[in-house]
């Protein structure tokens, strides 16, 4: 009936895990202009920019 993405538990799960992105965000110890750029990039791209954020954020080990 709704499809694969437009099934509403999908989008709650996305919103509950981009509030925590974005909590998670402003907890961390990168300076301003970083946690600005990262709240734009979640709120504006909610899934892709959860997933950005948990993989390449702030804080996060890089891997070389």
């Amino acid at each position: 009936m709704f499809g694969y993405l437009g099934h509403p538990l999908v989008w709650l799960v996305v919103t509950v895990l981009d509030v925590i992105a974005i909590v998670s965000i402003l907890k961390s110890s990168a300076d301003s202009g970083t946690k600005l750029l990262w709240c734009v990039l979640v709120i504006l791209l909610p899934v892709l920019g959860m997933i950005l954020y948990f993989v390449m954020g702030p804080g996060r080990r890089s891997v070389v």
